[in-house]
């Protein structure tokens, strides 16, 4: 039996670089508005496409031309929210990590958030659309599934949802929860 010699791989002469900051992993809703216009847009096309996805269960190329960025954008920038079937199309996954500015009404008025996760985004919905409901009919009931929770932001920090209808009566009045003002400015 021959004994193999081992082989001393040589290093290469190329060193590596140091890695760029990366411009896709936003934290904080002041790094999204520091990015280019076209970045700001393709990040917010991206959780767009993979919701057209889910929803109305359409192809990748046709969820990536309605969002207005190319399928391959899609699948370079958004991938981690997508998984490739045995077929070789791309399907959604059911909960992503993907950025998401999203209002939240929290003990400071309405607070723009960064959020890097799809339950969190929908939770923020979900509560803006009950804050709606009780400045509109006065009924309460929607809030207070939310009572004791929050959002975690893409920091990991958590932001407490409003709930206390006096001050959400008061919030209303001074004209801070208008139904335009509960939806984000990225755009």
């Amino acid at each position: 039996m021959k004994r193999r010699s081992k082989v001393v791989r040589k290093s290469s002469r190329y060193r590596r670089s140091k890695p760029r900051s990366n411009a896709w992993n936003i934290t904080t809703i002041e790094q999204f508005f520091a990015l280019p216009q076209r970045t700001r847009e393709i990040l917010l096309a991206l959780p767009e496409a993979v919701s057209l996805m889910k929803s109305n269960d359409i192809p990748a190329r046709a969820a990536a031309r309605a969002a207005g960025i190319s399928r391959s954008t899609l699948i370079r920038r958004g991938g981690s929210a997508l998984k490739k079937l045995a077929s070789g199309r791309y399907a959604a996954k059911r909960n992503d990590h993907l950025f998401r500015p999203v209002i939240v009404v929290s003990e400071n008025g309405p607070v723009e958030v960064a959020t890097r996760n799809f339950r969190e985004a929908s939770k923020a919905g979900k509560h803006s659309s009950a804050v709606e409901r009780y400045l509109e009919t006065g009924d309460d009931s929607a809030l207070r599934r939310f009572r004791g929770k929050y959002i975690i932001d893409a920091q990991g920090n958590r932001v407490a949802l409003l709930i206390d209808t006096d001050d959400l009566d008061e919030l209303g009045s001074a004209g801070e929860l208008s139904f335009e003002s509960l939806y984000a400015r990225s755009r």
